[in-house]
């Protein structure tokens, strides 16, 4: 650092001039620059007072000033003209730039002071500069961010709680123009409406304090509102104390709920109404959660009997294996199409159901939907069908194999094919002794044909049956015509495969 002229006076003025971090530049009445510290040498990229250009004319020449909207300093409102015209100003905030370097960019803040003598005529000008680059830097970053951010955001100046600062994602949100936010208070624009801590919320930014978040109904320009999440943190912006709200908009997850909700009432309405019996169990433990007019109407137990027991605690099937083979199919995860129960009602009566249940989840809980088709009358009609096939399969001279394939065409409109075994599954002998069956052939018969006795006959027809699930010699010939087994094509044996 150059020394301060020796001059009467000067040598105080340079003691307290080492003491300062803040930049110093000496300005003369004649308008030469005297002196500088090393801190204002420095904010302005020379290496010593002669790179600020000598005087004030040089200083123009080589540095250039802007205002902080872009806007250039005219020659005679730089700080040096200023001081030089004897005024007094504080906190003036510029960007400096080098004339041969542009690029190069410092933001001071610059204040005047101006030393007279005995007389009270100026004697020394003074310049101290404060570097804010830095500060300003962070602030450029901070804005373009705000800006950037598609998270709603406000701005709002703490000494008056005017807004000034609003990103294009609350805009976005609320369908405000930045001309409707900018300038109006937080009271103007109650950004707390509707929520629950709304007068302790307008209390704390009073008090400049954090607004814990809260659910509000923001103001939107047709008079409605918006769900939101607001909360408010103290921050400084151009040295100004103010509160930023930042905002999680709520309204697609309302619409998401009031979806769900008009959902779960068309469910309700259609599970109540229902002709079908439904009902619905909680999938752990199958205790019953809800079941419709249907249901109650098949079982003849009022729901307020049903809900919160199992099928088990009311021993509502008669073949407790089978509720358990369809509860496991459950747990594991497999849903059930069709399945042949059997229901014990109020009254012991036993019903037929196919039943169809799948998992499904209800609040966030594992729970099964059950469907269950009364199909007792229609297994009836079956059964006598059968029986009347019995009837006449003692001598099936009467009729010929149109005749029972017309029947057995009648059977399979009224039954699908039993899940499980297929023709594949059978071995060999089994599918002789179907084949035979199918052609209306007795024990004795096929005894003969088979040449085996009619205890091995016996056998045979008895595993056959469990496997296929039939316990009737005309259940076994529909089973067969329903899988185009009609007689002699099937006591054929099935030809190993070639090697």
């Amino acid at each position: 650092m150059d020394a301060i002229p020796n001059r009467p006076g000067r040598a105080s003025l340079q003691q307290v001039i080492a003491g300062l971090t803040d930049g110093v530049i000496l300005v003369e009445p004649d308008q030469s620059i005297s002196w500088a510290n090393a801190a204002a040498v420095a904010m302005h990229g020379v290496d010593d007072v002669t790179g600020l250009g000598g005087d004030v004319d040089g200083y123009r020449a080589r540095f250039r000033l802007r205002f902080r909207n872009n806007h250039p300093l005219p020659e005679d409102r730089y700080p040096l003209d200023r001081v030089i015209a004897g005024e007094s100003f504080d906190d003036v905030t510029v960007e400096v730039s080098p004339s041969a370097d542009p690029e190069r960019v410092w933001v001071h803040t610059i204040r005047s002071l101006v030393v007279v003598d005995a007389s009270g005529a100026p004697e020394l000008l003074v310049l101290i500069i404060k570097d804010e680059t830095e500060r300003f830097e962070a602030e450029d970053r901070f804005e373009s961010a705000f800006n950037a951010n598609p998270a709603p955001a406000l701005i709002c100046r703490l000494a008056d709680q005017v807004y000034v600062r609003v990103n294009q994602g609350f805009m976005d949100m609320t369908g405000h123009d930045r001309a409707a936010v900018i300038g109006k208070t937080v009271r103007e624009l109650d950004i707390f409406s509707g929520a629950e801590n709304h007068d302790r919320a307008f209390e704390r930014i009073g008090e400049g304090r954090s607004v814990m978040q809260m659910e509000s109904e923001v103001p939107l320009p047709d008079g409605s509102s918006r769900a939101a999440i607001v909360a408010g943190q103290p921050i400084e912006v151009e040295g100004e104390p103010c509160m930023l709200f930042t905002f999680a908009d709520l309204e697609p997850r309302r619409k998401a709920e009031t979806s769900l909700r008009k959902s779960e009432e068309r469910f309700s309405k259609s599970f109540r109404l229902s002709p079908v019996a439904m009902a619905i169990t909680r999938l752990p433990d199958h205790a019953f959660i809800d079941v419709n007019r249907a249901f109650e109407a098949m079982t003849g137990t009022p729901e307020i009997e049903i809900v919160g027991r199992s099928a088990s605690d009311l021993k509502l099937w008669t073949d407790p294996a089978a509720r358990r083979a369809v509860e496991a199919a459950l747990k594991d995860g497999r849903g059930v199409h069709g399945a042949p129960l059997r229901m014990r009602a109020a009254d012991e009566a036993e019903i037929d159901c196919l039943v169809s249940a799948e998992a499904v989840e209800i609040n966030d809980a594992p729970c099964v939907l059950w469907v269950l088709q009364d199909v007792t009358e229609r297994k009836k009609s079956e059964d006598e069908l059968i029986s009347a096939i019995e009837s006449v399969m003692a001598d099936t001279s009467w009729f010929s194999r149109t005749v029972v394939e017309k029947l057995a065409n009648l059977r399979q409109t009224s039954r699908r094919p039993g899940p499980g075994v297929g023709l594949d599954d059978l071995t060999d002998r089994e599918r002789q002794i179907l084949g035979l069956i199918s052609e209306g052939c007795d024990n004795v018969a096929m005894s003969d044909r088979l040449k085996l006795s009619t205890n091995t006959v016996r056998n045979h027809v008895a595993s056959l049956f469990r496997k296929i699930g039939v316990n009737r010699r005309a259940a076994a010939v529909v089973w067969a015509r329903e899988r185009g087994i009609t007689g002699g094509a099937a006591v054929e044996p099935r030809r190993a495969p070639k090697s």
